[in-house]
C-alpha cells in the first residue's frame, strides 16, 4: 500500500510537471471508485448469478455462518448461493455490515461439512479484514492511469510539444501513465496474494483446523481440472473475489500476474499453522 502512495504521489507530480489538467479524470476514477465500493455486493452477486437465501432456505449453510460469526465476534453476513459448477466461494462488501458471502451450487456438493465450514472462515477472514475496501482502493490508482492514457490517446497524442521541442506531450502522458498502470497493476495483485494468505491464515486459526482448509484447497483445485475450459475462462474475471482461482499458470511469469499465491506456497503456511497448534504455539 506504501508503494502504491508512493506510485500514485510520483504520477500526479509528472502529470501536474507537464501541465496536463488532472482534475476531470481524476473525478471520473474517483466517481468510478465509489461506484465499485459502495455496490460491490450487488455487482458481485449480479455477475455471479447469486441470490440471497434464507435460514428456511439453506439451514446448514446459515448455521455454519452463525457458528462462525459468533467465533469471531462479528456481525453475520448475509448469505447467498450461485448457481455455478465451478466449486467456489467468495465474499464481498465494503464492511461487516454490508458484507455477503456466497458459495456455488458446485462447492456444496462436493466438499464435505468440515471442509465447507473451513472455506467460510477463509471467505470471513476477507469481509473482518476489509479486503474489498483495502484492493477498491488500491486499485484506484491503475483505474486512474488507465483513464489518462485514453485521454491521452484520443486528445493529446502527437498535438502539442513541449517547450524543449522534444516528444509530444500527449505521447509522454501517455506513456508515463502506460507504466504507471503496468506498475500499479503488479503491485495491486501482489497485494491480492498477501490478503489470501492472511486469509488462509486466519481462517484456519479461527477454525482451529488448517488441514480441513488444506484438504478444501487440494479437493477444489483438483475438481477444477474437470470443469470445461469455456466456463473457467467464462469465470476468470471474477478470480480476485474466488476462494480458489478458475484458471491459474503454472509459470513463474503467470505467477506474477496471479491474484493468488500457488497452491504449494498456501499448503505449506497452512502446514506450519497445523504444527504450531500442535506444540501449542
Amino acid at each position: 500500500m506504501f508503494l502504491l502512495g508512493l506510485l500514485y504521489v510520483i504520477f500526479v507530480g509528472v502529470l501536474v510537471a507537464l501541465g496536463v489538467q488532472t482534475l476531470l479524470v481524476l473525478l471520473i476514477a474517483g466517481g468510478t471508485l465509489l461506484v465499485q465500493y459502495f455496490m460491490s455486493d450487488r455487482i458481485a452477486l449480479f455477475a455471479m448469478h447469486g441470490h440471497e437465501v434464507t435460514p428456511e432456505q439453506a439451514p446448514e449453510l446459515h448455521g455454519m455462518i452463525d457458528r462462525l460469526s459468533a467465533m469471531a465476534d462479528m456481525p453475520k453476513p448475509r448469505v447467498a448461493i450461485a448457481d455455478s459448477d465451478i466449486p467456489n466461494a467468495f465474499a464481498t462488501g465494503r464492511n461487516q455490515k454490508n458484507s455477503v458471502v456466497c458459495v456455488t451450487t458446485g462447492l456444496l456438493r462436493r466438499l464435505d461439512r468440515a471442509e465447507l465450514e473451513g472455506v467460510l472462515a477463509h471467505e470471513m477472514s476477507h469481509v473482518a479484514h476489509r479486503d474489498v475496501a483495502v484492493m477498491t482502493i488500491a486499485s484506484f490508482l491503475g483505474i486512474a492511469a488507465g483513464l489518462m492514457t485514453r485521454f491521452a490517446l484520443y486528445t493529446g497524442l502527437g498535438r502539442g510539444r513541449d517547450d524543449r521541442g522534444g516528444l509530444p506531450i500527449g505521447l509522454i502522458i501517455m506513456l508515463v501513465s502506460g507504466l504507471v498502470y503496468a506498475v500499479s497493476f503488479l503491485l495491486t495483485r501482489a497485494l491480492s496474494r498477501y490478503r489470501e494468505l492472511a486469509a488462509d491464515r486466519a481462517g484456519a486459526l479461527l477454525t482451529q483446523r488448517p488441514s480441513v482448509l488444506a484438504s478444501a484447497l487440494v479437493k477444489i483445485s483438483g475438481e477444477m481440472a474437470r470443469i470445461p475450459t469455456r466456463d473457467l475462462r467464462e469465470a476468470e474475471p471474477f478470480n480476485a473475489f474466488f476462494f480458489v482461482p478458475a484458471l491459474s499458470g503454472g509459470t513463474s511469469l503467470a505467477a506474477l500476474f496471479a491474484t493468488h499465491p500457488p497452491l504449494n506456497r498456501r499448503l505449506e503456511q497452512l502446514a506450519r499453522i497445523s504444527a504450531q497448534l500442535g506444540q501449542g504455539v
